[in-house]
């Protein structure tokens, strides 16, 4: 995962609207005094609301452009005690324990295979009080397969512009997200140009609960919806919630 100048657009891109969506499933699925880890938190924006909501969140995140604007959230937030940690969500080893840790937005989908989501996984379990609870989301087959191949979204204003283009991937189930950002640079009158290319790879339903079982998660629950529906053959995205002993 490459994350530069990435890191700022995504922060003004994406939409703000699902954080919330987010933040009420953590509602509905953790007790209030709970101590969180928000894995591969990105920008911080979820972190932000969890905190403002009272819990005791922490986050962390493999990019240190990420951590640094949501470093700058927090603090816009009025957060300013130590909040961020700079880890390889497959190596937990310094962190301590949560009663809940959380990964959502794709991130999972960011690893290159079924074993690193495995260690993922151990790792997880490995930082979970006992009874702590592990939420996360995936995109879905149907999305890989179905809905993003030939996806294209296009954006611009005075200064920026973005164009996305997704295309199957080299795996079952995977896709290639070709992402190019323009900037308007003043001093040459013109536009700076960043290209990146993301990988994502997703697994059948059945699979990531076999791995979750096999590290020792029980009462695994998938729904749709931020929790909202049951899964169907067209669910996009599927939200776990699985508990430790």
């Amino acid at each position: 995962m490459i994350y530069t100048e990435f890191a700022t657009f995504y922060d003004q891109l994406f939409d703000n609207a699902l954080y919330n969506k987010w933040v009420n499933f953590v509602s509905n699925n953790v007790n209030k005094n709970d101590k969180i880890l928000d894995l591969a938190c990105g920008t911080g924006r979820l972190l932000v609301l969890m905190k403002k909501k009272g819990y005791d969140a922490i986050g962390a995140d493999f990019s240190e452009d990420m951590l640094a604007i949501a470093n700058e959230h927090l603090i816009e937030a009025g957060f300013t005690e130590p909040s961020l940690l700079n880890e390889n969500m497959l190596d937990l080893s310094e962190l301590g324990n949560f009663d809940v840790i959380t990964c959502f937005d794709d991130s999972i989908c960011y690893l290159n295979n079924l074993n690193e989501v495995e260690v993922m996984f151990k790792e997880v379990y490995g930082h979970l009080n006992r009874h702590g609870k592990f939420l996360f989301d995936v995109i879905t087959p149907y999305q890989t397969d179905v809905k993003y191949p030939g996806y294209m979204y296009n954006f611009h204003d005075e200064d920026h512009a973005f164009m996305w283009t997704t295309y199957i991937g080299e795996f079952p189930h995977s896709v290639e997200h070709d992402l190019t950002f323009f900037n308007y640079n003043n001093e040459i009158k013109g536009y700076d140009e960043y290209s990146e290319t993301h990988y994502e790879r997703t697994y059948l339903a059945k699979e990531y609960q076999l791995v979750l079982y096999k590290v020792g998660f029980k009462n695994i629950k998938i729904s749709s919806e931020f929790g909202e529906k049951e899964v169907d053959d067209q669910t996009t995205r599927w939200f776990f919630v699985c508990e430790k002993d």
